[in-house]
């Protein structure tokens, strides 16, 4: 039997005035919660997960894993609740794949950290500004190299879920 696979990555960009200051990319963990929403709602099952509402930023670590404390974040940065881009979530062909694409912008002013932001969550709760539990957390990502977010500088964070039949 062939096997469906959903794996994903992330991309982020911190700009100042238009100009890129630092980028870089990292793979990220659809959680059970994302698998069940991606299934259910294709197959129209009735009551199956919300849907993704944003993006949230944190300051922790630890590995993500699909189910569990590793599947939310693990500090939560202050005002890093971010709903999507207005386009998006968008769909795609990309090769064979399904491609769901999630971008947020955290413009200046908001998700300001003079520690590094280490960690990324896209939840399908209501946005406050605090964290979620994993029950509301579709994907995780471990960040690395963005560093701190000054209040000037703009934090561009792009999502792609592909989901491919086997």
């Amino acid at each position: 039997m062939d096997a469906m696979t959903l794996r994903g990555n992330v991309e982020w960009e911190i700009s100042r005035d238009g100009v890129v200051l630092r980028s870089g990319r990292s793979q990220n963990l659809v959680t059970q919660v994302g698998d069940q929403l991606y299934a259910e709602r294709g197959a129209a099952i009735a009551s199956p997960p919300a849907t993704p509402t944003g993006m949230k930023l944190g300051t922790g670590g630890g590995s993500a894993s699909k189910s569990g404390a590793g599947a939310a974040l693990t500090t939560y940065l202050a005002n890093s609740h971010q709903a999507f881009d207005a386009t998006y979530p968008q769909s795609a062909l990309s090769g064979s794949a399904r491609r769901i694409t999630y971008v947020c912008t955290f413009a200046a002013g908001k998700a300001t950290s003079a520690i590094p932001i280490t960690e990324a969550v896209i939840v399908n709760a209501t946005l406050t500004d605090a964290t979620s539990a994993a029950a509301a957390t579709i994907s995780r990502s471990l960040l690395t190299g963005i560093g701190s977010k000054g209040a000037g500088e703009t934090l561009t964070v792009t999502w792609t879920h592909d989901l491919m039949g086997g």
